[in-house]
């Protein structure tokens, strides 16, 4: 038996046609000629995962494209709705994966352009636990092109439809990945005005209006968005060592952040002379400000190395950061008092013989360093196939120093964390290994660590889970998670700040108040215990395109939770005594907002989601004259067998397979070679009825492919096949039978266009280990070494490629067709309630026993669908959050509050200017025009009391000040 390693489309050559003419994959992943040789094709393109849990969306570089995005910033942002996790913890980013290895940070590669991007697969927690992370994350894998060179150059400008403020963004970056090599440099700069609120007529809370002729207008000294710039460059640069295996990432980062925002007027409420009325007083017409600034510099590693069997990573960063925060000082109330008495204050003038009050200082200084291993590999075989294990360790340490100057006591704190994990799968059952395949593929994982912090002791978690796919397409999983978890650092340790007239609803009056309210940290917190239960389904539905329906149940019981303090209901304010202060009225004056913790809660939710992508329309036929492959060449829109070979499926890489096969040979005679890489196919028949490798078998495989006769007869089996197809009358008798077989129609003549497929392939091909052309697969045409199996720019369509033939213009092989995408996911909160403590009542958040300002709905919805076609692409992003109540106290003058539901509907339309005007070079090539429309419909929440009045607190300018928000977006990619 001789071993051909083949490009996947070489190896599509063999595959039958189904009855529309389009290929199906044979019984295996193999095609066996009559003489014994094997011809492979690799089902996966390298990077792509090879885990139990089935995607929940995978996208290719067509796909992207439809995105209409700029970097891979903003596509994660689109990909929110299926990359969101379901089980209700973590709330940061997903697991992010480089060509299915751990990156050391999302900082690596998010300035991206989404063209680099060849594949996109987005997974669900459970498989984070395989790259040492907890399972409240879902991980998303970015495939990059091999060879992609880019510079952009993108301007943004944007602002409301009603006007007010406006918002400018430069970005500038230049991108080249080659040989397993990336360098990326970016610079960004933004600019955001002020809006104030009398730019949207927002009513002023009582108490903050003026009363004296002559007044400045407080609207006005108030800012409903701040005042911002900013700068950030980054640079990463990563190199792939071919001899190893191994790659290396470095990463840097700096950026500042400037903002300045207004608090209001610098007033007291003073009694006048006689005392017989009450008037307000101002320190000029100056308001108060707060100003931020805020200078970050990081930098971070990752390297990884292939030993044997395993994959070895280990990442490590180190960041610090520093913010400067000025709050303007109120005037002394006993030297107004004292001037008013006089008659020497002037309404709108300085305090005649006393000096600017001046401001007062926060500075947060912050630092970090963090590093991570993974050993991944498969340590035994088991019947049902490879057992999988990945053992982690890290070291986190941060610190946080906090100074006010209205404090004698600052915060100093920091924390180490040593922490070590191992996660185990282990496959129960298995239809492809048949063993016990009748009751499906069920897959055990079990996970457990531990973390030492240095301020709160040993921590420890662990999960089980199983997966079970009765059958193709069709998965059902069940995950539980018992984690102990410590407060934010920033939780503890933030520094305690005071802002002015904050407009804060209260609850037990039904008023709106300015209150002075005190921020930071709270070194009292406690650790959390987390016990979780997931209950999960997904399925391919067996329909056209690719349609994934996927249920989450998550059960969720938390005790000791730690959060920000909640809006101050009747309820909170009686539990947590001190800190909500009231004047001899009962008017709230105060109220410190730093974090608290709760006893105990308990949440279930269900969550449903819908990804969908696919091409409407019949695939088109090759016109007439149109080169050999083009009929169904076209680029693939949903992964089928077709995929397979092009673009979106595997692809055939000449130095892995050399350096497969230099491992394999350099083995010494009656040793079992390394055998990490060998497909699936070739390892089967290497396995003996026991399931392992049987030596007379690999001795005969040894044979044929480490000796030069072995080679020679393999290379001369393919030259007979290339001169029996390429010649000016194909010799179909002298083709392997099995081979000559499948280019027969069912009534047993020749198909020409599986002829010509094949034609295509061989006789394009140089030589044994040379690229073939992909006629059939969809990625690119196939010149002789053009259509590489490593991902050449033809075979790939990469940055500089691109294309293939398109049957409407005679040019390229993109499929005319347009592209539709749709994720769509809906969450019902079954139930959420909260025990602050022993003894008190439970809170029960979806029935008015709200801890949020705005209640907990039930019902919230997030959509983003799009259709790109011709040059010209659309995007619709809508978010759906429906209704809500917060009970009040019941006490005279309180209200209970009804929160509207709210759906909002954002609108994206980019065109390609260069693909419009048919301009493959120039100026125009890689030129996009993008407008935006947020809000389209200015949907604003709409909250109202028991009476159906708006509270002030509640107006809908300043729950959102925004609205519609209209920008257009010029990006040229050279």
């Amino acid at each position: 038996m001789a071993l051909v390693f083949a490009s996947p489309g070489f190896a599509q050559q063999a595959q039958p046609s189904g009855p529309d003419g389009s290929e199906t994959a044979p019984d295996d992943e193999a095609a066996r000629t009559a003489d014994g040789t094997i011809v492979v094709t690799a089902d996966r393109l390298p990077g792509q995962l090879d885990v139990p849990q089935a995607p929940l969306v995978e996208l290719d570089a067509e796909d992207i494209a439809g995105f209409g995005v700029g970097s891979i910033q903003e596509l994660v942002a689109q990909l929110e709705p299926a990359s969101g996790s379901a089980r209700g913890r973590g709330g940061g980013r997903p697991v992010f994966l480089i060509n299915g290895i751990r990156v050391s940070s999302f900082r690596e590669f998010f300035r991206y352009p989404p063209e680099a991007l060849e594949k996109v697969e987005v997974l669900p927690e459970e498989v984070a636990q395989r790259f040492g992370f907890p399972p409240d994350r879902r991980v998303i894998n970015f495939i990059l092109k091999d060879d992609f060179s880019s510079r952009e150059v993108e301007l943004e400008y944007e602002q409301p439809d009603r006007g007010g403020y406006t918002r400018t963004e430069q970005e500038f970056g230049y991108l080249a990945i080659a040989a397993g090599g990336r360098l990326n440099l970016n610079f960004e700069a933004n600019d955001t005005s002020l809006l104030t609120e009398a730019e949207r007529d927002i009513v002023q809370t009582p108490g903050s209006l003026p009363t004296v002729a002559g007044d400045p207008d407080p609207a006005a000294a108030r800012s409903l968005v701040a005042d911002s710039r900013g700068f950030e460059g980054s640079i990463n640069w990563a190199s792939a060592f071919q001899e190893s295996g191994g790659s290396l990432s470095l990463t840097g980062q700096l950026e500042r952040q400037k903002s300045r925002s207004l608090s209001g007027l610098d007033s007291v409420t003073l009694t006048g002379p006689g005392g017989a009325s009450e008037f307000r007083t101002f320190n000029g017409d100056d308001p108060l400000e707060r100003r931020s600034v805020t200078d970050a510099a990081s930098i971070e590693m990752a390297y990884s190395q292939p030993l044997g069997d395993w994959q070895f990573t280990v990442t490590a960063g180190g960041n610090v950061s520093d913010t400067r925060l000025e709050i303007d000082r109120r005037a002394d109330t006993a030297v107004l008092q004292a001037a008013a008495l006089n008659g020497s204050l002037a309404l709108t003038a300085p305090i005649p013989g006393q000096p600017d009050p001046g401001f007062d200082i926060a500075i947060t200084e912050t630092a970090g360093a963090t590093g991570k291993a993974t050993l991944r590999g498969t340590p035994f075989l088991l019947p049902a196939g490879e057992a999988s294990l990945t053992v982690d360790a890290g070291y986190d340490w941060s610190y946080i120093d906090s100074d006010d100057t209205r404090s004698a006591v600052g915060s100093n704190l920091s924390r180490a964390i040593v922490e070590g994990g191992v996660n185990l799968g282990i496959p129960l059952t298995s239809k492809r290994e048949n063993f016990l395949g009748a009751v499906g593929d069920f897959d055990l994982n079990l996970q457990a660590g531990i973390d030492h912090l240095s301020d709160f002791g040993t921590l420890r978690d662990f999960s089980i889970g199983l997966n079970w796919e009765p059958f193709d397409d069709f998965q059902l999983g069940v995950t539980y998670v018992d984690n102990e978890a410590a407060p934010s650092l920033g939780f503890l340790g933030n520094p305690v700040t005071t802002t002015f007239n904050v407009p804060v609803f209260d609850f037990a009056t039904g008023r709106t108040e300015l209150v002075t309210v005190t921020d930071g940290g709270n070194p009292n917190l406690l650790a959390e215990s987390q016990r979780d239960w997931k209950f999960s389904a997904n399925w391919k539905l067996p329909v056209d395109g690719d349609v994934r329906l996927n249920v989450d149940y998550v059960r969720n019981r938390s005790s000791d939770v730690s959060q920000g303090f909640p809006a101050l209901t009747d309820a909170i304010e009686a539990a947590f005594p001190g800190r909500a202060t009231r004047d001899a009225a009962g008017r709230l004056v105060a109220l410190d907002t730093r974090p608290v913790t709760f006893e105990e809660t308990r949440a279930e939710r269900i969550s449903f989601g819908l990804n969908m992508r696919g091409q409407i329309g019949k695939r088109p036929e090759r016109p007439e004259g149109g080169p050999p492959g083009a009929a169904r060449g076209a680029s693939p829109s949903t992964g089928g067998p077709e995929a397979r070979g092009g673009g979106g499926g595997g692809a055939f890489d000449p130095a892995r397979m050399q350096a497969l096969r230099d491992r394999f040979c350099a083995t010494p005679e009656g040793k079992t070679p390394d055998l990490t890489g060998v497909p699936e196919p070739i390892l089967a028949r290497l396995r003996g009825e026991d399931g392992q490798i049987d030596p007379e078998r690999l001795k005969q495989l040894r044979a044929r492919f480490c000796t030069e006769e072995g080679q020679q007869q393999a290379d001369d089996r393919f030259a007979r096949m290339r001169a029996a197809l390429c010649g000016e009358t194909p010799d179909l008798d002298a083709l392997p039978p099995q081979m000559a077989a499948r280019l027969r129609r069912e009534d047993g003549t020749i198909d020409p266009e599986r002829l010509e497929r094949v034609k295509q392939r061989v006789c394009n091909r140089e030589g044994g280990d040379g690229a073939v052309g992909d006629g059939a697969g969809g990625a690119g045409a196939g010149g002789a070494g053009e259509g590489s199996g490593q991902g050449g720019q033809q075979a790939r369509g990469g940055g500089r490629g691109g294309g293939g033939f398109n049957p409407f213009t005679g040019r390229g092989n993109r499929d005319p067709r347009p592209r539709y995408f749709l994720s769509l996911n809906h969450t019902v909160e079954l139930e959420n309630t909260i025990l602050i403590a022993q003894g008190v009542p439970l809170l029960d958040q979806l029935r008015g026993d709200a801890t949020s300002t705005f209640g907990l709905p039930r019902h919230s919805t997030r959509l983003e669908g799009g259709l790109f076609f011709g040059g010209i692409g659309t995007r619709i992003s809508a978010r759906y959050t429906g209704k809500a109540f917060v009970e009040g106290s019941g006490l005279p003058g309180s209200s209970d509050l009804f929160i509207d539901d709210l759906a909002t509907v954002d609108l994206r339309v980019f065109a390609n200017i260069g693909e419009l005007a048919g301009e493959e070079e120039g100026f125009l090539k890689g030129l996009r025009i993008s407008l935006r429309a947020d809000n389209i419909f200015d949907g604003r929440r709409v909250v109202r009391d028991q009476n159906g009045d708006t509270p002030l607190r509640f107006q809908p300018f300043l729950i959102d000040p925004t609205g519609r928000y209209l920008g257009v977006d010029i990006r040229k990619l050279f």
